[in-house]
């Protein structure tokens, strides 16, 4: 299993869920480009965190994980199963945010020191804002069972835009955790029992 942050954040944001799901699974939760302990790109943009991603399950030979992506994480993994269905086994999609235009603002840079790059966070969160329109065709071409889980109504995003995602996906599903964006951090064990009953349910088979 394969765990994905989001923008402005790293692998530590799992740390609530990441324990919990390792009594099941081999866990893994890299750090994406800008971000922690993976050090500033020359560019960002979601088809390059999906192509990151496909480079991290090869150099880790895994074939077929489930791949958990939360926000910004979320996004580059259905652009990566979109693309290479082959090297995914199933997919959870965190508060994803949805392939439609949305109007997220871009705040004024703080004054401490981050631990990710800024210009990470201007450029991807343009690119939220005015996404690809062919992306929301790509998730017809997901052929794995996905389950696109949304905050309710604290979150960001449309949660209607979000169930039209997993209505995309042949076979999706929709499920909202109703405790705002950050749903690993603020529901981990509600977030661990979904994951758990939906894998369960045949998504690794």
């Amino acid at each position: 299993m394969v765990l994905l942050h989001g923008l402005t954040s790293d692998g530590g944001s799992f740390d609530g869920v990441a324990g919990e799901l390792g009594r099941r699974w081999r866990v893994l939760v890299p750090d994406q480009r800008g971000h922690g302990e993976t050090g500033p790109a020359d560019e960002y943009s979601f088809e390059l965190l999906a192509a990151d991603l496909g480079e991290f399950l090869d150099e880790h030979e895994l074939v077929a994980p489930v791949v958990v992506g939360h926000s910004m994480g979320a996004v580059a993994a259905y652009l990566h199963a979109a693309r290479r269905p082959e090297r995914v086994g199933a997919l959870v999609l965190v508060e994803s945010p949805p392939p439609f235009p949305q109007a997220r603002p871009i705040p004024e840079r703080p004054s401490e020191i981050l631990a990710y790059d800024w210009r990470a966070r201007v450029e991807l969160i343009g690119q939220v804002n005015a996404p690809d329109p062919g992306w929301f065709g790509e998730l017809a071409r997901v052929r794995v069972p996905t389950l696109v889980i949304g905050g309710g109504p604290a979150s960001p995003f449309p949660q209607e835009q979000m169930r039209a995602m997993a209505e995309q996906v042949p076979g999706g599903r929709f499920h909202e955790l109703a405790v705002g964006h950050g749903v690993h951090r603020e529901a981990p064990e509600a977030f661990v029992a979904l994951l758990t009953e939906f894998l369960a349910d045949g998504a690794e088979s």
